[in-house]
């Protein structure tokens, strides 16, 4: 019989530790809302009424954005 899986001791395994070098990118928690903002995802549930196009559309003038898009649907 199996183990159930969260019965299952397991241990994180690091190779090496690595300092993130600032020319190449931030730690993510330190990453600046500017960085998120244009690199980001937003998890939107989108409410019934307004379409997919109609919300990009909004997220683009609230965050003052040239590009932004959805990745398949967002309709229900």
């Amino acid at each position: 019989m199996k183990p159930i899986p969260w019965e299952i001791r397991r241990e994180l395994l690091i190779k090496a530790e690595e300092e993130t070098n600032p020319d190449y990118g931030h730690i993510p928690d330190k990453r600046p809302v500017e960085e998120h903002i244009k690199y980001g995802v937003i998890n939107l549930d989108k409410p019934a009424g307004p379409s997919s196009h109609e919300v990009v559309a909004w997220v683009k003038r609230i965050l003052n954005l040239t590009r932004a898009g959805h990745s398949g649907t967002l309709e229900a």
